[in-house]
């Protein structure tokens, strides 16, 4: 009896691994898909990927992933699908478009979409999904390219609950913390939330850097005393906004990389949006929209939003 449990329990193990091993559909591979795609090959998962530009799927082909022409090709090839976007626009033309995801899914498909969007978009998509018989959850993620590419991020999930564990053993491979957080678009709405807080803290974080080297401090000292009292945050400690205070992050090459400006502003919009149907007071959240949307016409729209700092320089005039 314990022989026969052991090949059983040899063959469930074996089964499971296998399925889990079955083709993963990715689409977008900018600055934080292209990370993601990698860390789920390296969990040895085969990857099925699409992007608009051609020239960003060429690295991840290179390593082994299988190209195709569009998010419909996708759809036909696997049933479990990630779509990691810009913006709201992006989703409805990859979910819905004539070459769209659902033009071509097959029942039972599993969708993962971790692009920050407005959350009533994500319930249209999940309402959309379910028509043909496929599951959809909104799973936006936070901690920039550097914990994308080290499988650190944190993803927010909002879906049907019985889904949640196929989610989580995909999301596990690129991230440190997987948080359900409720039905379809609760994930959105975590994540927009923290983006404001995220937004009004860099600007902080940035004004008191700049008022501090106005004052003669030298900033790496200003930083530690920060990071070592009450004023400290994410963009102080980990994230710090002043050139030369910290190494591989944006201000050490000149705002490139990270998190843009125009997505800073985008998902501000968002909050924006989010605050006024439903009569939310958000002035300080409001204010860094105003702030974000101003650096996009100055020149900032392609750096990293950190950049407010540089921003804030320039306005005095030095």
């Amino acid at each position: 009896l314990f022989y026969s449990r052991r090949l059983c329990d040899l063959s469930l193990g074996l089964s499971r691994s296998m399925a889990s091993k079955t083709p993963v559909g990715f689409i977008g591979l900018g600055n934080m898909g292209s990370p993601m795609a990698k860390n789920l090959l390296k969990n040895g998962y085969p990857i099925i990927a699409t992007d608009l530009f051609p020239e960003s799927c060429k690295e991840l082909q290179d390593i082994g992933a299988q190209v195709v022409d569009s998010p419909g090709e996708v759809a036909e090839r696997a049933d479990r699908i990630i779509t990691m976007l810009p913006s709201t626009p992006n989703v409805l033309e990859v979910y819905t478009g004539p070459n769209g995801i659902l033009k071509k899914v097959k029942k039972g498909t599993l969708l993962i979409d971790s692009s920050t969007i407005d959350p009533a978009v994500s319930k249209e998509m999940a309402v959309a999904a379910e028509k043909m018989g496929a599951v959809f959850m909104d799973a936006p993620v936070t901690g920039g390219v550097g914990a994308a590419s080290l499988a650190k991020l944190s993803f927010m999930v909002g879906g049907v609950e019985e889904e949640y564990q196929a989610a989580q053993e995909l999301l596990t491979c690129m991230g440190a913390n997987v948080v359900y957080c409720g039905q379809v678009g609760t994930g959105q709405a975590a994540k927009i939330c923290n983006n404001m807080l995220l937004a009004i803290g860099m600007i902080g974080t940035a004004e008191t850097m700049n008022l501090g080297i106005r004052l003669g401090l030298d900033p790496k000292l200003l930083t530690k005393i920060l990071n070592m009292s009450s004023g400290r945050c994410w963009s102080s400690d980990t994230y710090n906004p002043v050139p030369g205070v910290m190494e591989g992050v944006p201000s050490a090459n000149n705002y490139q990389g990270g998190f843009g400006t125009t997505l800073m502003a985008k998902d501000l919009g968002l909050a924006q949006n989010t605050a006024t149907n439903t009569k939310t007071p958000i002035p300080l959240g409001s204010l860094a929209h105003q702030i974000f949307r101003v650096m996009c016409s100055r020149g900032y729209a392609n750096k990293d939003f950190s950049s407010v700092f540089q921003f804030l320089r320039e306005e005095e005039g030095q």
